[in-house]
């Protein structure tokens, strides 16, 4: 903790819908306890105070202004704090000077972010920049890609425990979920469809598992992007849309954890649609996916029985060099895209505004940063379940 900022958390965007959610969750868990010094912040401050007042919120929050575009603004907004949770997407449109900022005055620094492009624009950027400043700044804290992430770093510590060797191939299979992709998430699909149509790099980039991992090259990778049988569970399996970036991530992670998970790991993520020729049927029309809630817009959202009515299910199976198979489940008790969502970036932060997480300055991933630390976090106030199966 820095404590010789003016606060511990700051909140930004938190007028939108997620990020409502964001400071609503934080005051619940700590913002009447006096251990949080926190704030909220946006571009907006009239609409930061209408949702002050419409959760019962706080009346004595500060609130700050600070406009993303503005440069002298963000560096002048994370300088006084340890953390800044950034809820504010599209972050290839409004993310990069946040990111520059925290990575030149050592601020710590936690996202929603789904974009794999702009995150490794950001790597390259940044990187020995956050390394000497002390600045921590991880993405993705949000269902991208914190159970896939968290559920491989879960598996493989299982899997050392019961057979003294990491799982060398890894398959997630999404068992079941209910709930939307949050309208930042569909977003932010759009900017990324639009930029990697104008730079063929970008697409290619898209397509790589090892994109989040400037300068290596690893073993090839299963299909993750074809409908497909999977023997071990007796059902069929389409295509994931949140593959394109776990993917990276996970293979992120095993590079920060010093190939933990072994150099030969490899690593497939899809969504299981059951078995004959049902499943065979709903496995091929996945296989195209449509933005189903196109016109839901950032800042939007479901309501909240609908959020409580929201559920996912993802099931690991791990193989080691020696053919032993593990098995793990992550499952979280809101929908993904909203509610719990906001509950894991939520936990991100607080695990590094207040636990003693000594992971050093870098662009970090939830796993490799924050590892069986958030994973407590996650299942003592979050309701993820983590569990051997």
């Amino acid at each position: 903790m820095k404590t010789e900022r003016e606060f511990d958390l700051i909140i930004y965007g938190a007028s939108g819908f997620t990020g409502q959610l964001i400071a609503e969750y934080i005051a619940a868990q700590q913002g009447n306890s006096g251990k949080l010094r926190w704030a909220l912040a946006g571009r907006n401050e009239d609409k930061i105070r209408a949702v002050v007042a419409e959760s019962g919120l706080p009346a004595d929050l500060p609130i700050i202004a600070a406009d993303s575009s503005d440069e002298a603004a963000v560096k002048a907004l994370v300088q006084r704090t340890s953390v800044i949770l950034t809820a504010v997407g599209p972050y290839q449109l409004y993310g990069s000077l946040m990111v520059k900022a925290c990575a030149e005055t050592g601020t710590d620094y936690v996202d929603l972010c789904g974009e794999p492009s702009w995150m490794r624009a950001m790597i390259e950027q940044h990187q020995a920049t956050a390394q000497a400043s002390g600045a921590r700044i991880v993405f993705s804290c949000g269902f991208d890609s914190i159970p896939s992430d968290l559920g491989v770093f879960y598996l493989q510590s299982l899997a050392k425990e019961k057979t003294g060797q990491p799982a060398q191939h890894i398959k997630a299979l999404v068992r079941g979920m209910q709930g939307i992709a949050s309208g930042g998430t569909v977003a932010s699909l759009k900017a990324t469809i639009v930029a990697a149509a104008k730079d063929p790099a970008i697409g290619k980039q898209l397509k790589n598992p090892y994109g989040l991992v400037p300068g290596y090259e690893g073993v090839d990778q299963p299909e993750s992007f074809k409908p497909c049988y999977v023997e071990d569970v007796s059902s069929w399996a389409a295509p994931f849309v949140m593959a394109t970036i776990n993917i990276p991530n996970v293979h992120r992670s095993n590079a920060l954890l010093k190939h933990a998970y072994g150099e030969g790991f490899t690593y497939s993520e899809m969504m299981l649609t059951g078995p004959g020729e049902k499943g065979e049927t709903i496995a091929k029309a996945m296989a195209t996916p449509s933005l189903s809630n196109d016109d839901l817009k950032p800042g939007e959202g479901p309501s909240r029985e609908e959020q409580e009515a929201g559920f996912y299910d993802l099931l690991f199976i791990g193989e080691t060099a020696s053919g032993e198979q593990i098995r793990a489940s992550v499952a979280g008790d809101r929908d993904p895209g909203y509610g719990s969502t906001s509950r894991m970036i939520s936990e991100s932060a607080l695990a590094m505004a207040l636990d003693d997480i000594q992971t050093p300055g870098g662009i970090w991933t939830p796993a490799a940063a924050m590892g069986e630390q958030l994973i407590k976090r996650l299942t003592e106030n979050a309701g993820l379940v983590f569990k051997a199966e």
